[in-house]
This record gives C-alpha cells, sequence and structure tokens, in this order.
C-alpha cells in the first residue's frame, strides 16, 4: 500500500499532465478605443431619476 504522501503527488502530477496537454485556441481580443469618450451636452441636461410616492389615502 502506498503512503498518501505518494497518491496524492500522483494524482497533482496526472493534473498538471492533463492541463499541459489541452489544446489551447487564442481569441483575437478587440481593438480598444483610444480616444477617450466625451460626455455630450444632451448628456448633462438628462432629468434625474427617481422615485415618487403619492399617497392616495390622504
Amino acid at each position: 500500500m502506498l503512503d498518501a504522501f505518494i497518491i496524492e503527488e500522483i494524482k497533482r502530477r496526472e493534473r498538471r499532465r492533463e492541463e499541459h496537454d489541452r489544446p489551447v485556441v487564442e481569441l483575437p481580443l478587440p481593438v480598444p478605443d483610444e480616444r477617450p469618450r466625451r460626455r455630450t451636452e444632451t448628456e448633462d441636461d438628462k432629468p434625474q431619476r427617481g422615485v415618487v410616492v403619492i399617497d392616495l389615502l390622504a
């Protein structure tokens, strides 16, 4: 019977071998927009959103 350390070491090596042998697909990443986005005047003019509670029982 093998020692627990040896069994764990064998399992660890098998997992490492499986991870290493897996095929890898490299996907092209989209190129980020180089210029920063500016806030337009219409974004500043939008009303603030919120909640209005109306008590109809009064």
